[in-house]
């Protein structure tokens, strides 16, 4: 099985599943205001190049400390470490996808090491190894996690789109319900395309300061999903 099972799916069964996502928070995720849900999605960016083991104890501190059912992140570009187990090991207050799955809430969960090349560190692979990252994520996932986003969808720096293009056309036959990443600071917000919404969860600002607020989203695993975004600034 593609997907591991992960605790209290009979006691969300049917019941719908109120979604925070966030990104990019490089040691700044104590300034941020974290609304209830179910289910907290963390996808990367948690440190700032790893500065030291210290940083990653205090960001699994305070994931300990959050009240969701359920916590599920990917490493992002900053975390190079995080390419050996041993490292992933020290987060023990959320699940760690790395080209994995896992069911939790009723909702089928990837989280694939996808970054544009160029970035740096466990996400920055050659298309050659993205391609294969991609290839492992299984038809019929729910909610799919990269750090990076998907050629021209929230994907703009400076004007010119950052995304990766087989990222984009392996969604086209995924076709996840939830896409989450981050990784393009400016390009926060939220979008809607062929039956799958888009979210970029980046909360870093100019400097790397938390200027942006988590995006929930709220949905039982046969409905249409609800999109509730707390600047009111934000995309669709």
């Amino acid at each position: 099985m593609p997907y591991r099972s992960g605790p209290g799916q009979r006691a969300m069964a049917g019941k719908r599943v109120r979604i925070v996502m966030m990104s990019d928070t490089h040691e700044q995720h104590r300034r941020v205001d974290v609304p209830d849900g179910d289910l907290l999605i963390h996808a990367g960016d948690f440190t700032y190049f790893n500065r030291s083991s210290h940083a990653v104890q205090d960001f699994d501190d305070w994931l300990h400390a959050l009240p969701h059912r359920h916590k599920v992140l990917v490493p992002g570009n900053h975390e190079s470490c995080f390419g050996s187990p041993q490292w992933r090991d020290q987060i023990t207050g959320a699940v760690v996808l790395v080209d994995s799955g896992i069911e939790l809430a009723g909702l089928k969960i990837w989280g694939a090491r996808v970054t544009p090349e160029g970035a740096g560190a466990i996400g920055n692979e050659t298309d050659e190894r993205c391609g294969a990252a991609l290839s492992q994520i299984p038809k019929g996932t729910d909610v799919l996690i990269t750090h990076g986003p998907p050629f021209g969808i929230l994907d703009l720096a400076r004007g010119i789109p950052q995304g990766s293009r087989k990222l984009l056309g392996a969604l086209r036959h995924i076709k996840p319900r939830l896409h989450v990443f981050g990784h393009i600071h400016a390009g926060y917000g939220t979008a809607r395309s062929r039956g799958t919404i888009f979210v970029n969860a980046a909360l870093a600002g100019p400097g790397y300061s938390i200027t942006k607020g988590p995006i929930t989203v709220s949905f039982a695993p046969t409905d249409k999903i609800e999109r509730r975004n707390r600047n009111e600034h934000n995309g669709p």
